[in-house]
């Protein structure tokens, strides 16, 4: 694994699993999720715990991958994707007893586009094409084109 940073020549890596020729450019923040062999991770993206990123995966710079997110391999995330977790967020003082993740599963070979927002729950298929910006609200079938808000196939 290469983590590339410019300011610092330390190298923390605490619960993740990488795996080979992995590269992790600057301000990265990574909490006990799984990396595939060959994956670039661009400057400025979280991915939390329990997540899985297959091999040979593209994520560019300012994404957000949240718990319970799935990515199998050579998937592309554009720049700014956004995913979501919960399909009834709370305000409640316990958050714990309202909230409900829904696991989002991204199949092998799909690209999202830039600045895309995936909603809890959905399945995106093989090989599906998310248009930048769209909003992906229910499930992608595998070599599809989706686009627009709420995301509609093309």
């Amino acid at each position: 694994m290469e983590i590339l940073n410019s300011n610092t020549n330390k190298k923390t890596i605490r619960d993740i699993k990488v795996g080979k020729n992995v590269k992790i450019y600057d301000f990265v923040n990574l909490y006990e999720c799984e990396i595939g062999d060959e994956t670039l991770i661009g400057t400025f993206v979280e991915i939390q715990k329990g997540v899985k990123i297959g091999n040979k995966c593209r994520i560019q710079s300012h994404t957000f991958i949240c718990e319970g997110v799935t990515i199998e391999d050579e998937v592309f995330l554009g720049h700014g994707v956004i995913f979501i977790n919960d399909k009834k967020p709370s305000v409640q003082k316990t958050l714990a007893k309202t909230w409900e993740k829904q696991p989002v599963v991204v199949k092998k070979g799909a690209t999202i586009g830039s600045g895309a927002i995936i909603m809890a729950g959905v399945t995106i298929g093989e090989n599906a094409f998310i248009g930048a910006g769209a909003v992906v609200t229910k499930d992608v079938p595998a070599n599809t084109t989706v686009i627009g808000v709420p995301a509609r196939k093309l």
